[in-house]
C-alpha cells in the first residue's frame, strides 16, 4: 500500500472521528457547567431588574403617603432609609458566588420589604389616602412588582440548584475539576420566611 493511500486513509479516519468525538463530549455534559452558569446569571439579572423596579417606585409612594399622613414620619423615614441602604450595596457578577456579599444584599432587600409592609399598613388609617388615584396606581404597581420579584427569585433558585448540582455530581464534577476549576457554587436566597413574605398591598 502506498504512502499516499495510507495518508488518505488516516485523514478519512480523522475526519470521521472529530465529529464523533465532539458529539460524545457534548453528550457527556462537557458544556453543561457554562450553560447552566449563564442561565443562572440571566435569572439573577432578572431578580436585580425587579428589585430595581421596586426601588424606583418607592420615592413616589413615600411622597404620596406623606401628602396625607405627614405625622407618620418615622415610618416614612424607615422606608427611605431601607431604600438608601439597599441601593448603597454594590452588586456585581461575583455577588452570587460570594455568600457574605449575597447575604448583605438579601438582608437589605428584606429590610425594604419590611419597611414597605409597615408603610402600607399605616395607610389603612387614612381613608382619603386609600382612595387617592395616585396611591391606588402605585399600590397596584408595587403589588405587581412584588409578585414579579417572587417569580424571579423562584426561577433564580431553580437555576442555581441545577448549576450547583452539576458542579457536585457525576459527570459534572469531573468536568468541573478538569476544565472549570474556578467555577464556584452560587448562593441561594435563605431569608427567613417571616422576613421575605410579600408585603400586603390589598385593602
Amino acid at each position: 500500500m502506498s504512502a499516499s493511500v495510507v495518508h488518505i486513509s488516516h485523514v478519512a479516519r480523522t475526519v470521521l472521528l472529530v465529529p464523533l468525538l465532539t458529539l460524545f463530549l457534548s453528550g457527556c455534559g462537557l458544556n453543561n457547567i457554562p450553560t447552566y452558569q449563564e442561565q443562572a446569571k440571566a435569572k439573577w439579572a432578572e431578580v436585580l431588574n425587579q428589585y430595581q423596579r421596586r426601588t424606583d417606585l418607592i420615592p413616589n409612594l413615600v411622597e404620596t403617603v406623606k401628602g396625607f399622613a405627614k405625622q407618620e414620619s418615622s415610618v416614612l423615614e424607615a422606608v427611605t432609609a431601607a431604600r438608601a441602604q439597599a441601593t448603597s450595596i454594590q452588586v456585581n457578577a461575583s455577588t452570587i458566588t460570594d455568600p457574605e456579599a449575597f447575604k448583605k444584599f438579601q438582608d437589605a432587600q428584606a429590610q425594604v420589604s419590611g419597611a414597605l409592609g409597615r408603610l402600607l399598613a399605616v395607610s389603612e388609617n387614612y381613608p382619603d389616602l386609600k382612595s387617592n388615584a395616585n396611591f391606588l396606581a402605585l399600590q397596584s404597581q408595587l403589588e405587581g412588582t412584588e409578585n414579579r420579584i417572587a417569580v424571579a427569585r423562584r426561577d433564580y433558585i431553580e437555576a442555581v440548584r441545577v448549576y450547583n448540582t452539576e458542579l457536585s455530581t457525576f459527570p459534572g464534577r469531573i468536568w468541573a475539576t478538569l476544565l472549570y476549576s474556578s467555577n464556584k457554587p452560587m448562593a441561594e436566597f435563605t431569608v427567613d420566611d417571616s422576613v421575605k413574605s410579600v408585603p400586603q398591598v390589598k385593602f
